[in-house]
């Protein structure tokens, strides 16, 4: 057997750099390149394999370790799972601040490797620097609490050890089903140890993911359960865009005149126009979508997981014989709401759902113009918020009209948190598949301005912008210098209404005042943020770090930084004042946030009481 001498790092770079996938024959370089922060738990393992031998890796500069992972994370989801990066960083703070983007990609099924440093295996110069000393257990270190975010978790304590832990970290992250954050901990002084390595293990490897077919008795069930329904509702989920179903699943809801709602991961599979498209569906869906779905008698999920908003809290579906239909690759998610699991491809179950119905010669019982009748409704509605006029200023739904009618139809929009999410779900118009990039599996606030930047480089031939609040941005924001470092241009839209408005409106709604979430001074009377809004200048900001910014306060304004946005060569900031409060509400749904059974405010009681009427209506499973 021949073999090379290598460290631990330098092995783990040349095992990578051979990794391939191949989708319905098409063949991708799996790992893109390296995105790390040098400590000194790497500098001197991966940094210095990283310098003298990365073979055909990038190595990337990250700024923030949780900006880093949304970055690999957003770029993975952009190029639909079939490529990565991985992110490594030192041991301690900076390890642990990849957790909740770990956790982030691992809610929303993204792949992503976390080469986080680690203790020395040895323990010699015990304890080191930043080493999380846990006296009950000294096995335990900052590594440990990504197992609770990670799909596979190891810790190489001896070099030759690699070989098999990233057989198994290759095997999950090229795992439709089971895909999300690896984590492999490298302790400080393994990485620089040398062992004679297999060549072979250094081969070119492709790791084929074939489509998954249904198995033909679940699609018997399924059809059976069709062909009884007169009203069925398609779900149109992540993995239809995963799975590159858009046309499948447009084919199916044709022949049988069945309406799709979308979830936030699902949204631009199918186009907005598109006469069977209803709209979002659940907490921030449309009125066509979430009427549809209280008469629905078979929900048909594709490519979801049925998450608490997609399921307005269990309470969007009130047929009182409904009953559930799920294709997906995913055991748990193909078993939610009791239903019948279709273990399968999105392209693939839906083909064989329809030529199972076609044989039954099943057609839907909805009315010729119901569904054109209900999009008609909401699309009039949806202009009327386009529209909307307020004396403060402009309405943050008129914001989102301009920006939709004024980016190019091809221009990717990234979201995550706030109020932004509920507007550009049920309001956004996509009318190409994977323009809208929206992580709402975790929501986490600060995602945005790294996303973007991910998805700027993973498709440069299309304008991306990102949509964010400003307090997602105060948030996180460091890969804005990224951007920069790497010249990929993105468009920053921040709309300022001066604090977590999305949870402000939340309280209101819930009996309270209003507490803790705008940006106002403390007043010293009362000792509350109750003052005045406290001034920030985010293009000034923007600017300091070298990008272009521009402030636009008006409906013209807005439109001519666009126009001048696009021009730019490098990253843009376009600052957006809008009115706090001019978001969208709910269209006939519900979410379960619990409210205070007892309280000295009879508002918050009140609340409570409603609360107790909708969860009346909830179809627990």
């Amino acid at each position: 057997m021949t073999t090379i001498r290598l460290t631990m790092a330098q092995a783990l770079l040349r095992y990578l750099d051979q990794q391939y996938i191949s989708v319905d024959g098409v063949e991708t370089k799996f790992v893109k390149g390296i995105i790390g922060i040098f400590g000194h738990g790497n500098v001197t393992g991966i940094g210095e394999a990283l310098e003298r031998s990365p073979g055909s890796l990038t190595y990337m500069q990250g700024k923030n370790e949780q900006g880093m992972v949304h970055t690999a994370a957003a770029y993975a989801k952009q190029k639909n799972r079939k490529q990565i990066y991985a992110c490594t960083t030192s041991i301690g703070p900076g390890a642990l601040n990849m957790i909740t983007a770990a956790a982030t990609a691992t809610v929303n099924r993204i792949p992503v490797l976390l080469l986080p440093g680690d203790n020395f295996a040895t323990r010699e110069p015990d304890p080191v620097l930043q080493q999380l000393e846990v006296g009950s257990d000294y096995t335990i270190s900052a590594t440990d609490p990504f197992k609770a975010v990670s799909k596979y978790w190891d810790r190489i304590v001896r070099p030759e050890q690699l070989m098999v832990a990233v057989t198994n970290a290759m095997r999950v992250l090229t795992d439709p089903a089971e895909t999300g954050a690896v984590t492999l901990a490298l302790p400080q002084d393994v990485q620089a140890e040398a062992y004679d390595y297999p060549e072979s293990f250094f081969a070119r490897k492709v790791h084929y993911q074939d489509r998954r077919p249904p198995v033909p008795a679940a699609i018997e069930r399924a059809t059976q359960q069709i062909a009884r329904s007169k009203k069925p509702l398609l779900v149109a989920g992540g993995g239809v865009l995963y799975s590159e179903a858009s046309a499948q699943l447009i084919e199916f809801a044709e022949a049988f005149g069945i309406p799709i709602a979308e979830t936030q991961a699902g949204k631009s599979a199918v186009s907005w126009d598109h006469p069977l498209n209803v709209g979002a569906i659940g907490v921030t869906g449309s009125l066509a979508a979430n009427r549809l779905a209280k008469e629905a008698d078979v929900v048909i999920g594709v490519g979801t997981r049925f998450s608490d908003f997609t399921t307005a809290s269990h309470a969007a579906f009130q047929h009182p014989e409904v009953s559930f239909i799920n294709i997906n690759l995913n055991s748990m998610d193909a078993a939610k709401l009791g239903g019948e699991a279709i273990l399968a491809d999105a392209r693939e179950g839906l083909g064989a759902l329809q030529q199972g119905l076609q044989a039954q010669q099943y057609q839907s019982a909805y009315g010729s113009s119901e569904v054109a009748d209900l999009r008609n409704q909401w699309n009039a509605e949806v202009d009327r918020l386009y529209a909307a006029e307020h004396e403060a200023g402009l309405a943050q739904t008129t914001a989102i009209g301009i920006v939709n009618r004024t980016i190019a139809p091809s221009s990717v929009i990234v979201c995550a948190a706030g109020s932004l999410p509920g507007d550009l779900h049920r309001l956004w118009r996509a009318a190409e598949p994977k323009t809208y990039h929206m992580e709402y599996g975790f929501s986490c606030m600060g995602y945005e301005v790294s996303g973007a930047f991910g998805a700027a480089l993973a498709e440069p031939e299309r304008e991306v912008y990102a949509m964010v609040g400003d307090g997602s941005y105060l948030m996180l924001h460091s890969e804005l210098v990224t951007s920069l470092q790497e010249q990929k241009k993105m468009t920053i839209l921040l709309f300022n209404n001066n604090g977590f408005q999305c949870i402000h409106n939340l309280q209101r709604e819930h009996g309270s005042d209003g507490f803790g979430n705008e940006f106002r001074y403390r007043e010293p009377e009362s000792g509350r943020l109750t003052g005045e809004y406290m001034p920030m200048d985010f293009a000034t900001h923007a600017r300091s770090m070298g990008a272009k910014a521009y402030r636009a306060e008006t409906a013209e304004q807005l439109e001519q930084a666009l126009r001048d946005a696009k021009n730019e060569k490098v990253t843009t900031l376009i600052e957006i004042p809008v009115v706090p409060g001019t978001n969208t509400g709910g269209y006939e749904s519900w979410w379960n946030v619990g409210v205070p059974e007892v309280s000295v405010e009879e508002k918050v009681v009140r609340a409570h009481e409603v609360m107790k009427v909708n969860r009346g209506k909830a179809k627990l499973v």
